[in-house]
């Protein structure tokens, strides 16, 4: 697989930069979906107010929310996703849209928090998911919590989506390619001065006063959950939080749990819950019978699922992003009184962080067709459908390279008699450079740039460079997109405060307002 998209890619950089020169004149060769002229654009044009003009506007009550966060998902992370997506099809790539990006109503999302201009996950997915703004590090919670100050959390505990929902009576799913137990997923359900509280060991390592009192970890929440009859769906990894630290792991066997306090929590989900199953590996889940089943557990890894590019190589398997959305929607909608599903690309945002572009790319990617399988299961008509992220990160598109050129690839340019280049655009110092980078991260270089080639960079675990050195490269301030279709999607609109979204999602299903 990794042999085959490398070739692929090589293939199209050579493809992209064939033409024919005649006179001043070229004919540019590259693969694009149809022919093209000066009428295809007035043509796509006059379509485009078409399409806007008929674009059919839901409003009522919704059954139905889905919220999808692209962790880390900045808008230069869309555009290099999209081109990257039509050019592993052999097109060029420009034209491709992921299939959110065909939904009908789109906003600017403003991602500053109340202690923040760059923020953190903890806070802006808190402020998705609760409608009010934070803190930095702090989840489900108002400005007034001070950081790992657990004293301050009582009483400032804000609700959340997942909660006004199972109070009314609807089914409630948490899916995500990260742990469970992470800042955009522990959102949904639990309340915490400290993002990183995962565990209670966490607690005990990073504030013993905290664990001396007994304050819930993240995981412990999960189960102790007070709203309804308990999320019917909770997808994604880590296994450690949940398990005993005298328990082995089912799948690493040199790998043990990280609890303290003794409790399965696997297990006491099957205890607690009528009807209910835990899988950590994929034929496990995928024997799942949805019709049979009513709360489901999963947890396919110790730490982070992996990659969606790598999938293929974990010895006992993980569903995709795609089947985990797909189950969640076939489990919660049985209830017909209709449900709320969080689903977050969690691992686009790791990458970012390593500095390695080609993970981000694809796993964004593999958002995008657990969005189109989300649409494909659910009645617009009575659902909502919210894409969107928590926050950008610093990793931008560069240069001038020629339509088609390999979006991983070292930059080549026009000519300037319009013809492809066939080498790559040279820096001062006479080194070629790629389209990608970041601003900061591990791919900062010490000394002279690298005599960079093109199998080097489009290599899956090539690292950008970087013009900032820094172990871990950091998020952006920038504001990020949000698409919507379905109820009362035509509410997304213009420029956005971040927590906005939860009222439109409330408003649609009719929760949250005070009497």
């Amino acid at each position: 697989m990794k042999t085959r998209i490398i070739v692929l890619l090589q293939l199209i950089s050579l493809i992209c930069l064939s033409g024919n020169i005649i006179g001043q004149s070229s004919v540019v060769r590259f693969p694009v979906k149809r022919e093209e002229s000066p009428e295809t654009w007035r043509r796509d044009g006059w379509n485009a107010v078409a399409r806007a003009r008929a674009t059919k506007v839901r409003r009522g009550r919704a059954k139905n929310v889905i919220l999808f966060i692209g962790d880390g998902m900045g808008v230069s992370t869309l555009t290099a996703a999209r081109i990257l997506e039509g050019q592993l099809r052999g097109e060029s790539g420009e034209e491709n849209r992921l299939s959110f990006e065909e939904f009908p109503f789109s906003a600017l999302s403003k991602t500053y928090q109340a202690n923040q201009q760059t923020p953190d996950s903890a806070p802006t997915m808190s402020s998705i998911i609760t409608g009010v703004k934070s803190n930095e590090g702090t989840i489900s919670v108002n400005q007034n919590v001070q950081l790992s100050n657990y004293k301050t959390v009582a009483g400032n505990e804000t609700k959340t989506l997942i909660e006004y929902a199972e109070e009314a009576g609807k089914s409630t799913g948490v899916v995500s390619t990260a742990r469970l137990t992470h800042a955009t997923p522990g959102a949904c359900y639990a309340h915490t001065a400290f993002r990183d509280w995962e565990s209670d060991e966490d607690i005990f390592k990073k504030n013993k006063e905290a664990w001396e009192a007994k304050f819930p970890d993240i995981a412990r929440q999960l189960l102790e959950f007070k709203y309804g009859n308990g999320l019917e769906v909770a997808l994604g990894g880590g296994r450690t939080n949940f398990i005993p630290k005298e328990t082995v792991d089912p799948e690493y066997p040199a790998e043990k749990g990280k609890r303290l306090d003794g409790r399965d929590l696997t297990q006491e989900w099957l205890s607690k819950y009528k009807n209910s199953a835990y899988a950590w590996n994929e034929k496990q889940f995928a024997a799942i019978d949805p019709k049979k089943t009513d709360h489901l557990l999963g947890l396919f890894e110790p730490s982070h699922m992996r990659f969606d590019y790598d999938r293929a190589k974990d010895g006992a398997g993980e569903p995709s992003l795609s089947e985990m959305t797909g189950k969640a929607i076939d489990i919660l909608s049985k209830n017909k009184k209709g449900f709320v599903l969080m689903v977050e690309g969690g691992r686009i945002d790791h990458s970012h962080h390593d500095g390695n572009a080609f993970h981000a790319l694809t796993d964004t990617i593999a958002l995008s067709n657990a969005v189109r399988t989300a649409v494909s299961k659910v009645d617009l008509d009575n659902t909502l459908i919210i894409v969107t992220a928590d926050h950008s990160h610093t990793f931008f598109i560069q240069g001038y390279p020629a339509r088609g050129n390999n979006i991983l690839g070292l930059i080549r340019e026009i000519g300037d008699h319009g013809e492809y280049e066939e080498k790559p655009k040279l820096d001062k110092n006479k080194k070629p450079m790629t389209t990608l980078g970041y601003s900061n991260g591990p791919g900062a270089r010490t000394g002279e740039r690298p005599e960079l080639t093109q199998e080097q960079v489009t290599a899956p675990d090539y690292l950008q460079e970087s013009n900032i050195p820094f172990k871990s490269e950091t998020h952006g301030g920038e504001d990020v997109a949000i698409f919507a279709v379905g109820v009362n999607a035509d509410l997304i609109r213009g420029s956005m405060e971040e927590n906005w979204t939860f009222y439109i999602m409330a408003d649609a299903l009719g929760l949250a307002r005070k009497k």
